[in-house]
C-alpha cells in the first residue's frame, strides 16, 4: 500500500476539529510521525509498529498533497 508520510503538526494543520480530537486522544503530537494511506487511514508510529488511529474523510487526498508537497509512495 501506497502512503504518505509527515509529522503530526503537518497533519493538524490540515484536519477540522472532528478529526484533531481523534488525533489528540490517539497521543499524536507535533513531533509524532504520522502516514496516511490512499483509503485515508491515519497510521502513527509507535516505538514497535504502526497503529491505525483513525481516516480522513473528503477530499483529503488533494489536503494532504498541497499541504506536503508530496504523491504516493
Amino acid at each position: 500500500m501506497k502512503f504518505i508520510e509527515m509529522t503530526g503538526s503537518t497533519l493538524e494543520s490540515m484536519l477540522d476539529e472532528k478529526e484533531l480530537k481523534e488525533l489528540s486522544g490517539a497521543g499524536v503530537d507535533d513531533h509524532s510521525i504520522v502516514r496516511v494511506n490512499q483509503h485515508g487511514d491515519i497510521e502513527v508510529r509507535r516505538e514497535l509498529k504502526w497503529d491505525v488511529i483513525g481516516g480522513l474523510l473528503g477530499d483529503f487526498e488533494e489536503r494532504i498533497k498541497k499541504q506536503t508537497g508530496f504523491e504516493w509512495a
